[in-house]
């Protein structure tokens, strides 16, 4: 594909670097934009009633003209959790994705009452051409069905991004496709973004077999229920499960929502076949406790998930058991440990087993390639450059570090940051500026009006609560026609603090008293006065500093 204009290729990350979450990268050539992924990132503790972190799209906004389409490499939050908060900002004229990553996709926008047709499904055989790209799709392993790397060819060189992936040998459902990895590398390629998630992991991750063989020795072995709680998005995972309770004279009942979202998939692309395999809690009395197989979200320790409400005794329709056994069949994602922990406890107290994923138990194994499996991947692909992705900066460093020892030029390795642009010309890469990128919040139906001012808003209410005064004034006669009336939320207890409220009332009335005396009345200059004046009187009294909401009435009367 000849350069003749001499027109550099850009390669952007709007989301995905330095965290994990939020992918979405960007390959533009003159007036055609590919955007590849739009995923969203949950929101850390501090992140006070956001419910996702999705991408600063401004760049492509800007550029919604150039826009080619939109192609996903697998079903993923993290990939694909952010396209209906897209699809309502940005006209999108065709979405590339694998057909699993469909049916979620279109699950998201019904929920959303967003109306999307224009899908292409993409395999390993499908190609897409466009003026100035040529799109190919190459078969990955990772913890869900329909995974792909996608290969770009430009005007300045192949560009080839892994996806999410890892290399396992005897993998539940097929084989990544190396041969045709292999060719890509053998022609060459010019620069190469890899998942950097298990790059501070040494060795290989461990099968889906192994964890497929550990789990059927415990379905078939205990003699009560066994309850497993592992990710709902791991299908393959799933099936095995499926698989070995019907070889074992197992029924699964299912409690989750997202659980029973990823069965239903299943079920419909013939990625699990007998449906009658599944009960519910009420067709579960009539069976014997080793008959009994429950499949449940909550492996995160999330405390509205169904795994928690179990262990907290709050089920509707399960109870715990003396002689049932909990499999964690997932990782901790950072963070989370605290709340698994909580959730562990709690079920030994009850009485239960409980086995988590350890040297000793292989219940789970990640979806992502660790160290020498990253040097597999930049062995097969002999990239001129390499540019980590998909994940915290550590994880980026360690990665390039690993480029480097298998054959990448020091100087040819990109550690960047959202917004960064790099550069490719007749083969050569370089860093060229940057563009708008950051961090927009979702809470509930709002997108982007939640900026820090309100994050510390929420903060210092969640820290030292909130005060409500309200106060009605005579405008014309400029008095207090009653005292105020003052109440707190998470602040202090108002019935046991009576004498501290009498203390705030009195500072008000003579707060208000000495604005009023004052010519002229403002009702908003009456307003700041009473919190610029107020905070620090609280502060002195009890340490600390709500926030002050001052509610004024005014009443017209001579």
């Amino acid at each position: 594909m000849e350069n003749k204009n001499n027109i550099a290729t850009k390669v952007i990350a709007l989301g995905g670097l330095g965290e994990v979450g939020k992918n979405m990268y960007v390959v533009e050539h003159n007036d055609e934009l590919l955007i590849i992924d739009a995923g969203v990132m949950f929101p850390e503790d501090n992140l006070l009633g956001v419910d996702y972190v999705i991408q600063d799209i401004s760049y492509l906004k800007k550029n919604a003209d150039k826009i080619k389409g939109l192609f996903i490499t697998h079903g993923h939050e993290d990939h694909i959790g952010g396209i209906p908060f897209l699809l309502q900002a940005i006209n999108i004229p065709v979405i590339y994705t694998p057909k699993i990553a469909k049916d979620l996709i279109e699950k998201k926008l019904v929920e959303r009452n967003i109306k999307y047709e224009n899908y292409q499904i993409i395999t390993s055989d499908f190609n897409v051409k466009t003026k100035y790209f040529d799109i190919s799709f190459i078969n990955t392993t990772h913890s869900i069905p329909d995974s792909f790397a996608i290969v770009i060819k430009t005007p300045n060189g192949t560009i080839f991004e892994t996806g999410d992936f890892k290399f396992d040998l005897t993998p539940v459902g097929p084989m990544a496709d190396i041969h045709k990895m292999a060719k890509f590398g053998s022609e060459g390629v010019t620069l190469l973004l890899s998942d950097s998630t298990n790059a501070l992991t040494s060795g290989y991750s461990k099968s889906e077999s192994a964890v497929d063989g550990t789990l059927n020795d415990m379905i078939s072995k205990h003699h009560g229920r066994v309850i497993i709680a592992t990710f709902a998005s791991n299908i393959y995972r799933i099936k095995h499960i499926v698989e070995s309770c019907k070889k074992y004279g197992r029924k699964i009942i299912v409690f989750g929502r997202s659980m029973d979202n990823s069965i239903e998939l299943a079920l419909s692309n013939g990625l699990i076949n007998d449906k009658s395999m599944f009960i519910d809690a009420n067709e579960a009395k009539s069976l014997k406790r080793n008959e009994i197989c429950i499949l449940c979200t909550g492996s995160q320790g999330e405390p509205l998930a169904a795994l928690s409400r179990i262990a907290n005794g709050q089920h509707k329709q399960i109870s715990l058991l003396n002689d049932d056994l909990v499999i964690f069949s997932s990782s901790p994602i950072p963070g989370n440990a605290e709340s698994i922990n909580k959730i562990i406890n709690k079920l030994y107290l009850k009485g239960v087993r409980v086995f988590t994923n350890s040297e000793f138990s292989d219940v789970h194994t990640s979806g992502h390639a660790k160290e020498e499996e990253l040097k597999w991947m930049l062995r097969i692909i002999k990239p001129k450059y390499f540019m980590p992705m998909h994940g915290e900066y550590r994880m980026l460093k360690k990665h390039t570090e690993i480029g480097v020892m298998c054959g990448v030029k020091p100087e040819n390795t990109f550690i960047c940051t959202n917004g960064d642009v790099i550069e490719i010309l007749n083969g050569e890469v370089k860093k060229a500026g940057t563009v708008q990128a950051g961090d927009v919040y979702v809470d509930g139906s709002r997108v982007g009006d939640i900026g820090s001012v309100v994050i510390k808003d929420r903060k210092l209410m969640s820290q030292d609560g909130i005060l409500i005064t309200i106060l009605n004034i005579n405008t014309l006669q400029r008095k207090l026609l009653l005292k105020p009336n003052v109440t707190a939320r998470g602040f202090v207890l108002v019935n046991e603090n009576q004498e501290l409220m009498q203390k705030i009332e009195r500072k008000i009335s003579e707060i208000a008293n000495n604005a009023l005396s004052k010519a002229p009345y403002s009702y908003i200059d009456l307003k700041n006065q009473i919190i610029l004046e107020l905070l620090p009187f609280i502060n002195n009294l009890t340490g600390r500093k709500p926030i002050i909401l001052p509610v004024i009435m005014e009443v017209n009367q001579a």
